[in-house]
């Protein structure tokens, strides 16, 4: 006997792409009042009066509008315009208008000027927490937020070159129009110092500069000759340089228009085709005789920039912890959606447990970022100025390294759309290394942390000092911190222990802090976890018995 044919429903069919169990983007949440170690610390760390402030960026920087800028301006790479269509030299740049956007909400809010502008106190910390909120929507652009932010102190040093820059500099607005900084008004600087055959050992950079005329030294016009083999964002107005003169290497100050209304001779030989950081355009660049007016004393041209470059390695410390953080936040937004095996994947607890370390990096990341923020507000007090001599290179080291793998973590937390392009985790994965190589690379941080031991006593006794108040408060950090001084006591080897040292003193200082300053729970679990016995390097197998439901809910974005 035949069946009755049931008849095909075509809605029925169309119906199978039904979209079920897919967590919805994150998007529209305050990144300030959802960040609770974030308000935390600028609290603690001096910038209270900036909370209102923060909150209202926090709620611009985390609306769906400024995420999809983030977006477009990578999936549009910057394009190199050598030359007009009738065959001058142009040297220009194309940008999407959403990377001019992102530039704009940046430089409006003050992240590369506000504490030199008004340097009250906290106003690095307010600061630290705007960039760690921006940074957070797009890596690239805070290239030349930072190297505008930095380059303040070394133009400082020579007061004629700062008169005509800095009002320009310090304005609190983007201008990326091409023309001569005389008629714009604001302004951004890069910097150029690392060459093809050198890299971080700039000594040996072939670059030279003669005078132009009679004048020399401070403030005197240069013409460059020579070739940078990574100069960032080259639509900025001017660019930081060293180069040779009869007196030794020297720091100059080259814009991209002369003083007399031409162009200067700074060509951009090619865009650099990077794995990440790829909304922010790196270039070669070849100086044709470009003229730059010299600051500080002839032949001192590290010293001189030496500033500049603690500066962008402190905001390395700003980026990655931001970076870690839109990672973890993801993460938990995720898992907080998305359902396995009859429950929420933030109730398995093996997920529970990556998503509470993945938390607890942070946690420590940004204590120890926004304490140095607190260090670099007091430059008159002693005691801040040898902490952060030792406080930089440390957390440069330690945060920047721990980024690329706590991404990866992030990522196999959420699966498979983790990898994709049209999400956020993959262009973050390919921009944590950024941080870790840009402005000394892991062994320069080591060892810039041993010079600084070895010629300042006194810097080491005041980091130790920093942890030593928290002896007595766990057992696992006071034996971590016995082991430390009997390492630092050892003197063979030096340079060949030169990570495990950074990597135990940034640790020390992380769980120093969080002890005394920080959530109970938190405090607990990272001393346990990153000073105890059983202690690995990888995430997700913390001990039992800590409290981890508290300490992802501090990640939370969206707090329940």
């Amino acid at each position: 006997m035949n069946k009755p044919q049931i008849p095909l429903n075509p809605d029925a069919l169309a119906a199978t792409h039904e979209v079920t169990n897919q967590p919805p983007p994150l998007q529209d949440y305050n990144a300030f009042e959802g960040d609770t170690a974030l308000v935390e610390a600028v609290k603690r760390e001096g910038g209270a009066w900036g909370i209102e402030a923060l909150r209202a960026d926090g709620a611009r920087t985390g609306s769906e509008e400024v995420i999809s800028w983030g977006y477009r301006a990578n999936a549009y790479k910057p394009e190199l315009q050598a030359f007009d269509r009738q065959g001058h030299r142009i040297d220009q740049v194309a940008y999407h208008e959403d990377y001019h956007r992102l530039m704009a909400h940046s430089l409006q809010a003050g992240i590369h000027s506000s504490p030199w502008a008004d340097p009250k106190p906290g106003a690095h910390v307010v600061r630290s927490a705007l960039q760690y909120m921006h940074y957070q929507v797009d890596a690239g652009h805070h290239c030349p937020v930072t190297m505008t932010f930095a380059c303040v102190p070394a133009i400082r040093t020579t007061p004629s070159v700062a008169e005509q820059w800095l009002p320009g500099i310090l304005t609190a607005d983007y201008d990326p129009r091409d023309i001569p900084h005389t008629q714009k008004r604001a302004l951004t600087v890069g910097m150029g110092m690392t060459e093809k055959q050198g890299g971080s050992d700039v000594r040996i950079n072939t670059t030279s500069a003669r005078p132009v005329g009679n004048g020399t030294g401070p403030g005197a016009v240069y013409e460059l000759l020579g070739h940078k083999w990574f100069t960032s964002a080259p639509m900025c107005d001017a660019f930081l340089m060293l180069a040779q003169t009869e007196g030794g290497l020297s720091c100059f100050l080259v814009p991209r228009w002369r003083e007399d209304g031409s162009k200067n001779p700074i060509q951009v030989q090619r865009l650099k085709n990077k794995a990440g950081n790829v909304s922010n355009a790196s270039s070669e660049i070849e100086l044709r005789g470009a003229q730059g007016r010299m600051l500080g004393e002839e032949g001192r041209g590290v010293p001189t920039i030496i500033e500049m470059v603690a500066m962008t390695r402190y905001d390395c410390m700003v980026g990655s912890t931001a970076s870690m953080r839109q990672a973890t936040a993801q993460a938990i937004h995720h898992c907080a959606h998305r359902e396995a095996f009859g429950k929420r994947l933030i109730e398995q607890p093996a997920m529970a447990n990556v998503l509470a370390d993945l938390q607890l990096e942070v946690e420590g990341a940004l204590a120890l970022t926004m304490r140095m923020g607190r260090a670099l507000d007091n430059p008159d007090d002693e005691h801040e100025k040898l902490l952060l001599r030792l406080g930089l290179p440390t957390g440069k080291y330690w945060i920047c390294k721990r980024n690329p793998n706590h991404t990866y973590e992030a990522m196999e937390c959420i699966g498979g759309n983790g990898v994709m392009d049209d999400f956020i985790m993959a262009r973050l994965y390919r921009d944590a290394p950024i941080n870790a190589i840009w402005e000394g690379s892991g062994n320069v941080q080591a060892l810039d942390l041993l010079r600084a031991m070895s010629k300042s006593p006194a810097a080491l006794e005041v980091f130790l000092g920093e942890l030593e108040a928290a002896r007595g408060m766990h057992d696992h950090f006071d034996a971590a911190l016995d082991h430390l001084h009997a390492a630092l006591s050892d003197q063979e080897a030096l340079e060949h222990r030169a990570r495990d040292l950074a990597e135990r003193m940034a640790l020390c200082m992380q769980a120093s802090l969080l002890l005394r300053h920080g959530n109970a729970r938190v405090a607990e679990a990272f001393t346990a976890s990153r000073l105890g016995p059983e202690h690995t390097h990888n995430y997700g197998v913390l001990p039992r018995g800590l409290d981890l439901e508290t300490i992802i809910a501090r990640g939370n974005p969206l707090k329940p």
